[in-house]
């Protein structure tokens, strides 16, 4: 079996894939099969590649980078200085490097920081980026959770502040922040109080100052664009992502008659079990004849090995978002996914089209002892707040086993 354009194989994983070989200074190469658009302004826009060198994004992963592109698209922002703070991650590493392939196709600037690269790497960062945080009007970030970037931005003089969406996590980040709450990851178990905590709560409490709208009449705007179902708190400006950006440059993809799986990292997470995680995507599998698995990013290698094993299911790793992989195709009619992102943003990605996406519920008996708290009632939000998903409860899949 082939796997879909953009992707490439791991040996001893059939149909996954790994990042190309990396160069730090390099620009990074042309994705093949996307040729680079040429474009007119129509009046009263701005040139393609006009810089505006007000505007400051910060990502950590290829999903933020997409959902910049999305927002300058919608924004109309032209020539964005975008800089990578890179993970260690291969795998997002890999991603991250086509996302930023095409964010410079698009005009805009990509400034790439081994923000990890060792213990003195991130005195090296900040002191590089500071004078760009000093003369930026707007900055924009992906993971208002983040610590490098809660720090970065105690140090921004921007008025103007815009949050894209980092997956599902800005559900939580809206709600913490509604409830004027400290800024933790839904799946984090533990009081927030440990040492690295509490070397980081000034920069924390920082940031969510930052990210609260001033009183009305102030001179700091908070922007959030979404594509999630969050109800905002008065004074975020919420502007929806129909993923406009994405349509308009890929697709419509060609559809293929069996189904595919989206995986998640749950478990890498340790909100699910492993066990119970892998029978029911083997049931999902033989109920709706899917021969696909599309590994998220942070899956494990041995996780993967074992549902090749056991389920028989071809695994793919892919190489951009799926949103984008999704939409370029090929692609199946039916795309099977557990509480996630994708149940979300799909649907808009690949409106127009005849594919159908549908989410299988969480067990409560799926999660592990260590889960958060919060994880069965996040998980069950993130499902039923899903729009134009079919919702799959999660006896049926293990009663097909």
């Amino acid at each position: 079996m082939t796997s879909p354009e953009g992707t490439r194989a791991v040996p001893g994983t059939p149909g996954a894939e790994v990042p190309p070989p990396e160069t730090t200074d390099t620009p990074a190469r042309r994705l093949r099969g996307v040729p680079r658009q040429r474009r007119t302004a129509r009046s009263g826009e701005p040139r393609p590649g006009a810089r505006d060198t007000g505007t400051l994004a910060f990502v950590e992963s290829p999903v933020q980078l997409l959902n910049v592109l999305e927002w300058a698209h919608t924004a109309q922002a032209t020539g964005l200085t975008v800089v990578v703070l890179s993970p260690h991650d291969p795998m997002t590493r890999g991603q991250l490097r086509r996302m930023a392939e095409l964010a410079r196709d698009e005009g805009h600037t990509v400034r790439w920081e081994e923000a990890r690269g060792g213990p003195t790497a991130p005195m090296r960062t900040i002191g590089g980026l500071t004078p760009l945080l000093r003369r930026a009007r707007r900055v924009v970030i992906g993971d208002p959770f983040s610590r490098y970037v809660q720090l970065l931005l105690s140090l921004a003089r921007a008025r103007d502040l815009v949050v894209v969406d980092d997956g599902t996590a800005t559900m939580e980040f809206i709600s913490q922040l509604a409830r004027g709450e400290q800024l933790v990851r839904w799946h984090r178990n533990g009081s927030g109080r440990g040492a690295r905590d509490l070397i980081f709560a000034p920069f924390s409490a920082t940031a969510r100052r930052r990210l609260t709208p001033a009183p009305e009449g102030g001179r700091r705007t908070v922007g959030l664009f979404s594509s999630m179902p969050v109800e905002a708190p008065p004074g975020v400006e919420v502007t929806t992502n129909e993923f406009a950006w994405t349509r308009g440059r890929f697709g419509p993809p060609r559809l293929t008659r069996a189904a595919d799986i989206v995986g998640t990292s749950l478990v890498e997470t340790g909100v699910v079990d492993t066990e119970r995680y892998l029978a029911a995507v083997g049931s999902l599998a033989r109920t709706h004849g899917a021969t696909r698995y599309f590994a998220h990013r942070k899956e494990s290698t041995e996780k993967l090995r074992r549902l090749v094993g056991e389920t028989g299911l071809e695994i793919v790793r892919p190489d951009l978002p799926l949103e984008l992989i999704a939409r370029r195709g090929p692609i199946g009619r039916l795309i099977v996914s557990f509480p996630s992102t994708v149940v979300h943003t799909l649907p808009l990605a690949l409106r127009g089209t005849e594919v159908k996406v549908a989410v299988c519920d969480i067990d409560p008996e799926w999660l592990t002892a260590n889960a958060s708290p919060r994880a069965q009632g996040f998980l069950d939000g993130v499902t039923g707040t899903a729009r134009d998903v079919q919702r799959l409860p999660f006896t049926q899949p293990m009663a097909a086993g």
